[in-house]
């Protein structure tokens, strides 16, 4: 028996062996490329074509490497339209167009030009592959969300542009396309348009709902994420069933999905981390197999059909650029960064040409000939190098803080405290945690376990760490760091006071009381207690929902909010998590409160989604039911007994929401007050039944009884 029967045949067929270099490479190609300060978007081009069949020939381009790079492709498209900041696209929309109809018209327009004078070709084919320098590809996308700034404005554009650039040239396509089907005759035009449309509009209405009732009735991640998944090749399938192309329906998905995913939630999270960790490596590295370098020194005109696809594709777009930094007034770090975003070519481009390179003409020819396959391969080399080192040069200056400089950071650092007591509210509480932290800020959230010193150590303790095991697995999963704490005191309010006062916490969330009896209070002991002992901003929450169903925040603001010490936290919060869930936050309060807050989200807030409303009979929270639906989320902005703009109408406070909003998610906020908690004479009981309440109203009794008497 010969035991060491082995064979080394290149290139290597064996697809265990394929999967395993190609994980080799991207496990080890971002580490050798950090050293040389190379993006690794390039990196792992320049991988595909060390090893594919026009380098060492170590790796065959087999069907895994069209499969995965597909999924690669729709990954990119959609990723680029769920992180999309959909606020910021329809305040930004006029701009975004301007940019994608600049990057459409003027690189056809120059290519249209260059290719019949220059290359000789007829005009079916000049139009055929000036539309391939329109299109590009968010290939450098993944870098700006490495550097946190998906959100910019410019970005926001780029990608806004991308879509109608890609559209316009995914169109031409498909005529072109279907002129040499036979296709071309009659309404062929008007047919295509037509059930674009009519797929557009079937997509806008369907996907949002079937995403919405499938998130409320299953939690669980691996099924929220193949059920994402099987949208995005819905969309595309479906897509490229009308005769246009997939990476179009791809992110159409990502934004239809946009405001069910927030971009800190855990699913998020893991589209994220699989695509960057394998389908985008290996589209990229399929990519760079198809490069033949040796085209540059071969016979025929593939240099110089490479240097004018080359120089067109670049020049086009960085005078579009040029022009909507222009007309817009933007500064030349924008300009920069929407050019590097605009001018890599790959998905599209790769789509028309190999769609001319199928297509053969009456003569015997092919309507884009082997000069035009491979200098497309060398245009997406240099148009990929230039975007990556254009956008990360960009991407980390903006990061830096160059673009906003006046941004004030001075404020007290954030912690977030979340006290883990019911398993049932975990979930929700840690959701909300992460939707109003500051992500710029590290390690701000904590979870807190508290055992009752009288009660049986051993079950409790043990029980605690499993939940806040479970609290962690939520963070870790969304890429937040967070601090659990389990600790021993005489009651579970004692042990938050406590621990909010060593950690220096700013901010405290806990789940609404459930009620057990009749004569239980609506919010219960611990939240009296808690009240009494803290002076830190405190959220009541109440979730029927998962929080990234919601699609309206109504936001209840008692008269004189303005002046109390915690107003511009609580407004920073809601207008954050309005930001971050895509959805409007709806403010109800009196005229002056109004006006202040309108000047706040105004100069502060601006990219967040607003409606200010009049509510000046704000005692009767009646007026509010008409306006909060099953799916919103209610924010009562209360305060605590002595406060500036604490009110005797808070005493109806807990009767009203247990009878008007039962079947609503809630939050009742405690605002920050000035000084500590032992300084306060008495505090506000949201049951409405202590003795400063009834001294009160028998002071009020009496002052009515002398008036009469008078």
């Amino acid at each position: 028996m010969d035991w060491l029967d082995f064979s080394l045949e290149l290139p290597v067929t064996d697809p265990t062996w394929i999967f395993l270099l190609v994980l080799l490479i991207i496990l080890f190609a971002p580490l050798l490329l950090n050293k040389l300060r190379i993006p690794h978007i390039i990196g792992m081009i320049l991988a595909g074509l060390a090893i594919g069949e026009h380098g060492f020939n170590i790796l065959a381009r087999d069907s895994s490497f069209e499969l995965f790079g597909k999924v690669g492709v729709y990954y990119i498209m959609f990723l680029a339209g769920l992180e999309m900041n959909m606020a910021d696209f329809k305040k930004n929309r006029g701009k975004a167009i301007v940019l994608g109809l600049l990057a459409f018209i003027i690189p056809i327009s120059i290519g249209l030009v260059t290719n019949v004078v220059l290359l000789k070709y007829s005009l079916i084919t000049s139009i055929l592959l000036a539309s391939m320098y329109a299109s590009h590809t968010l290939v450098a996308y993944p870098i700006v969300i490495r550097y946190g700034i998906s959100r910019q404005r410019s970005v926001s554009i780029a990608v806004g542009g991308t879509a109608v650039t890609d559209t316009l040239t995914l169109l031409v396509l498909a005529v072109i396309s279907g002129v040499f089907k036979g296709e071309s005759g009659g309404l062929f035009w008007l047919w295509l348009i037509v059930r674009f449309i009519i797929l557009g509009v079937v997509l806008t209405y369907a996907i949002p709902r079937i995403g919405r009732w499938f998130f409320r009735r299953y939690d669980d991640s691996v099924m929220q994420y193949i059920f994402v998944l099987a949208l995005v090749f819905l969309g595309a399938g479906l897509m490229e069933l009308i005769g246009m192309e997939g990476i179009l329906g791809a992110f159409m998905v990502g934004l239809l999905l946009n405001r069910l995913i927030p971009h800190v939630s855990p699913l998020m999270s893991h589209l994220e981390f699989v695509g960057n960790a394998l389908f985008i490596p290996y589209f990229l590295i399929g990519v760079g197999m198809l490069i033949d370098v040796h085209v540059i020194f071969g016979e025929g005109d593939a240099l110089k059909v490479a240097g004018v696809m080359i120089v067109v594709a670049l020049v086009g777009k960085w005078i579009a650029s040029w022009l909507t930094q222009k007309i817009y007034r933007m500064s030349v770090l924008e300009r920069e960064l929407m050019f590097g975003l605009s001018n890599a070519q790959a998905a599209a481009t790769l789509a028309a040409v190999l769609v001319g390179y199928q297509i053969i003409l009456p003569d015997g020819s092919r309507l884009l000939n082997e000069d035009v396959l491979n200098g497309t391969v060398l245009l997406i080399l240099v148009t990929c190098i230039v975007s990556s080192f254009t956008t990360e040069r960009a991407a980390r200056k903006m990061a830096m803080g160059e673009v906003n400089p006046e941004e004030d950071h001075s404020h007290v650092p954030e912690k977030i405290l979340i006290p883990i007591a019911n398993p049932a509210t975990i979930d929700y509480l840690m959701n909300l945690a992460l939707v109003i932290r500051d992500t710029k800020q590290k390690d701000n959230l904590v979870a807190l376990n508290v055992i009752n010193d009288h009660s049986s150590s051993d079950r409790l303790e043990q029980q605690g760490k499993r939940h806040l095991e479970r609290a962690a697995k939520i963070t870790a999963s969304a890429g937040v760091e967070l601090s659990c704490i389990s600790r021993y005191d005489l009651n579970i309010a004692a042990g938050i006071i406590h621990t909010a006062r060593e950690h220096n916490v700013t901010d405290v969330i806990i789940g609404l009381h459930y009620k057990v009896n009749i004569v239980d209070s609506f919010f219960g002991m611990l939240t009296e207690s808690l009240l009494k002992g803290l002076h830190r901003e405190v959220m009541v929450a109440r979730f029927l929902m998962p929080i990234n169903t919601l699609r309206r925040i109504i936001v209840a603001v008692p008269p004189k909010a303005e002046y109390e010490a915690g107003f511009y936290k609580w407004v920073e919060h809601f207008c954050r998590m309005g930001n971050t869930l895509g959805c409007r936050v709806h403010f109800f309060s009196n005229e002056r409160t109004g006006n202040y807050l309108q000047a706040l989200v105004r100069k502060k807030y601006s990219s967040t989604l607003t409606e200010f409303s009049r509510l000046d009979d704000w005692g009767d929270l009646l007026l509010l039911t008409g306006q909060v639906n099953y799916d919103h989320l209610l924010v009562v902005i209360s305060a605590r007994r002595g406060s500036i703009s604490y009110d005797s109408s808070f005493e109806k406070l807990p009767n009203q929401l247990g009878k008007y909003f039962t079947n609503n998610s809630l939050i009742v906020l405690y605002p920050d007050q000035l000084g500590d908690p032992q300084e306060v004479v008495s505090f506000s009981n949201p049951q409405g039944s202590n003795e400063s309440q009834h001294y009160e109203k028998v002071g009020r009794w009496f002052y009515k009884w002398f008036k009469k008497e008078s």
